[in-house]
């Protein structure tokens, strides 16, 4: 496999390249860029071809975001950066995973795997992936969904992990998440983004100000006017109501 790595942290694109050998010894790094400018001349260049891309988001002149705005990229990009902020924007080009740093050799050793399982359930003959194959293939694999986000506890930062979240709510223009433990943090999101971004499966939002987790659900009760009040396993202190018009919908999820 032939690798792009796009870094502008000489340690991280070492480390990164220690991790790829340990997956693969046959791995082949073609290039380390650190720029966008140098990224887009390089991609432009027909002499030039990898299988997939590691991509920082923060570069020495700017967002990678912008690469793609300068130049047609057709082949997958893992994503590795030390915010999580970007995450929703990273899933609209054609990324395979978002890797938040410091990841582990695990963390790349299944985004890796994804990208193989991908490859082989596509249908084309073709050994490159098509951006279109690509993308439907992505929507049709529920893996790409955010697993924990990061929290701030005054000087501290803790990862909490999606299958600890009882409840996604807003309050104003701040959003916050509940744990199992009935802890509380703010997260840096609003629920508009944290609908495209949490496994439908399991998360629902149910309200202009909730998202719930159906595994964090203890009872659903017939509320005025034919709307449902829900109970959650752990204590909160609003009354957690599904909006009329998101009754149907989630009878439906939640009975699966």
């Amino acid at each position: 496999m032939r690798i792009l790595i796009i870094e502008d942290e000489k340690p991280a694109a070492e480390r990164l390249i220690g991790l790829l050998s340990r997956y693969d010894s046959t791995i082949s790094v073609e290039a380390i860029l650190e720029s966008v400018s140098q990224s887009v001349e390089w991609i432009k260049n027909p002499l030039n071809s990898v299988d997939l891309i590691f991509m920082d988001i923060q570069l020495s002149d700017g967002l990678s975001f912008e690469i793609f705005n300068k130049v047609q990229v057709n082949i997958p990009v893992i994503f590795t950066t030390a915010y999580n902020e970007y995450a929703v924007q990273a899933f609209k080009v054609n990324s395979i995973d978002y890797l938040l740093k410091p990841y582990t050799y695990e963390d790349l050793f299944h985004s890796i795997e994804k990208l193989e399982s991908l490859r082989q359930n596509l249908s084309s003959a073709s050994q490159r992936l098509k951006l279109e194959e690509l993308n439907e293939a992505l929507l049709q694999y529920r893996k790409t969904y955010k697993e924990r986000f990061m929290v701030k506890l005054g000087e501290r930062i803790k990862s909490v992990t999606t299958e600890k979240i009882v409840l996604f709510y807003a309050e104003g223009r701040t959003a916050f998440i509940l744990t199992e433990l009935g802890n509380r943090y703010i997260i840096d999101y609003k629920l508009e983004e944290l609908e495209e971004m949490l496994n439908p499966s399991t998360f629902f939002r149910i309200s202009r100000s909730f998202i719930v987790n159906i595994n964090k659900i203890q009872e659903v009760l017939v509320h005025s006017n034919s709307r449902l009040k829900i109970k959650l396993e752990q204590d909160f202190d609003r009354e957690i109501i599904v909006s009329r018009d998101k009754v149907q919908a989630f009878k439906g999820w939640f009975s699966g």
